[in-house]
């Protein structure tokens, strides 16, 4: 547990850092100089890269087993409302209420069926 001097000092470390990384940019392209293009495509095939790799990473050791069905199931009803609504936050919140939907629906069954585990 961090102490008060070095939970501030902490805070003041990573207000630099992302005050500098804000800031990066700017001084290397300045206010009135254009974006290059590579900087432009980057801006709009890296998002949906860094999702796509998200995904391939979160789901690379589920099983067939019933807790593997719903993570398939939480992730294509996530990605569907994210097709149809285009909101992110949306999907994200969505998406994870109908994750936990799911495991205490399970966890329901699974109590009042007497099953163990």
């Amino acid at each position: 547990m961090l102490t008060g001097w070095a939970a501030l000092a902490a805070a003041a470390v990573s207000f630099a850092c992302t005050f500098f990384l804000r800031a990066l940019p700017f001084l290397f392209l300045g206010r009135n100089k254009q974006i290059p293009s590579f900087i432009q495509y980057l801006g709009k095939a890296l998002p949906a890269a860094i999702m796509a790799v998200l995904v391939i990473y979160c789901l690379r050791n589920i099983g067939i087993d019933d807790n593997g069905m719903k993570q398939v199931a939480a992730v294509l009803f996530t990605a569907c409302i994210h097709i149809w609504k285009k909101n992110t936050y949306l999907s994200i919140i969505t998406g994870t209420a109908f994750y936990m939907i799911l495991i205490a629906l399970a966890w329901l069954v699974s109590s009042n069926c007497g099953i163990n585990g």
